[in-house]
């Protein structure tokens, strides 16, 4: 399983032997905050229209159809329009969510590869032998929702179970998961990007397309009311020699964060469900950036002993899992997901590489120590 908190390539069919791809374990694909394809459906005639991810229109879509506010009776974030709902299509076993976010013509013909999200990952996989279906299989879900929520859980459980069944009973996630894989998995948040994302929006697309997609300020009044964004705060309980601050001030003024309160409150209970959650042994990755402008000065280390190498954040994270390997890979964020050295990696951990596979590190990434048996996938 890999888990993601956000490209056209074909692969020649390996000559993998027929009983090894009979063989294979299944894998379910789950994506991040803002990975998913959302639609909004008319409760009464049942018309979808997809407002998650489009170009054309964009802004006009989201303001009309995905505006949402949060309920902290139900836990739930719902449109502010009564009579529609936001779905999640499960075409194609749960993979078309995931795999071109637009996939409209438009952005075919043009190749707008800033919404090609799992798509070389998708090939890749079906490349090495895996089947759609039967061992390859999708999770898109609602990512305005908390991480907690009935109606998250109990999707990816039923993904979860019909991998299972359709690979004849192969494992995946504790009765059902062998490994697990993360990329790019912020465990104790990501205070930097979410205090600026509820501070300002989030600009999701940069370049020319970006006048064709969601305003960042449109964005904004959808992430303030989603708890999903609250729960990537920094997480007050993890043990920090010292704890993360976030400080805004202009001219000698500090600015008010617009925090919804009742979701603080929501978000502040996830991060006590998960401190007390049980996670099996896994591979696991993590990320930074470097040169990516915000309000906010973030340091890492600390500010007597602050870390100049990035690379050396491989050997600081606090994700507090038993990791079996750790690895440190040289790319944007989005571009993991189509980076030929983490596919060498993906496919050397799901048993599918032919040799034990060799990883092109830059002078900035650094391989931990065999020994640790730890790996790090490192977003610079």
């Amino acid at each position: 399983m890999m888990l993601r908190d956000y490209c056209c390539c074909c692969y020649g069919a390996p000559s993998f032997d027929s009983a090894d791809i009979a063989d294979r374990d299944p894998v379910l694909l789950v994506s991040g905050i803002g990975g998913s394809i959302l639609h909004s459906k008319r409760k009464k005639f049942g018309f979808q229209t997809r407002v998650w991810v489009r170009i054309l229109l964009a802004d006009l879509e989201f303001k009309k159809k995905i505006w949402s506010i949060y309920n902290p009776e139900t836990g739930y974030t719902e449109p502010l329009d009564d009579s529609t709902e936001i779905v999640v299509p499960q075409d194609d076993y749960g993979l078309y969510a995931i795999d071109i976010l637009d996939p409209s013509i438009f952005v075919k013909c043009l190749h707008l590869t800033d919404v090609y999200h799992f798509h070389d990952m998708i090939d890749m996989l079906v490349g090495c032998g895996y089947k759609k279906g039967t061992t390859l299989f999708g999770y898109g879900y609602d990512f305005r929702q908390s991480n907690r929520i009935g109606q998250l859980m109990n999707g990816l459980k039923e993904r979860l179970e019909t991998a299972y069944k359709a690979s004849g009973g192969r494992k995946i996630f504790s009765k059902y998961v062998s490994k697990w894989i993360t990329i790019a998995t912020p465990f104790q948040g990501a205070p930097g990007c979410i205090n600026d994302s509820l501070l300002t929006g989030m600009q999701f697309v940069e370049g020319f397309e970006s006048y064709f997609f969601v305003s960042r300020w449109s964005m904004h009044q959808l992430l303030v009311e989603c708890p999903s964004v609250y729960e990537m705060l920094p997480n007050p309980n993890f043990n920090w020699k010292k704890q993360p601050e976030i400080q805004l001030n202009y001219d000698g003024k500090t600015v008010a964060l617009p925090f919804n309160f009742a979701i603080l409150k929501w978000a502040a209970g996830t991060r006590e469900v998960l401190d007390k959650t049980q996670i099996p042994r896994g591979y696991l990755s993590t990320t930074y950036m470097e040169h990516f402008d915000t309000p906010f000065d973030v340091c890492y280390g600390s500010e007597s002993s602050p870390i100049d190498e990035l690379s050396e954040i491989c050997h600081t994270t606090a994700d507090k899992f038993d990791a079996v390997e750790r690895v440190g890979v040289s790319a944007s964020h989005r571009g993991l997901l189509k980076d030929e050295n983490v596919f060498q990696l993906i496919k050397k951990w799901l048993g599918v590489s032919e040799k034990a596979t060799k990883v092109r590190h830059s002078k900035t990434s650094k391989v931990m120590d065999a020994s640790s048996r730890k790996l790090e996938l490192v977003d610079m």
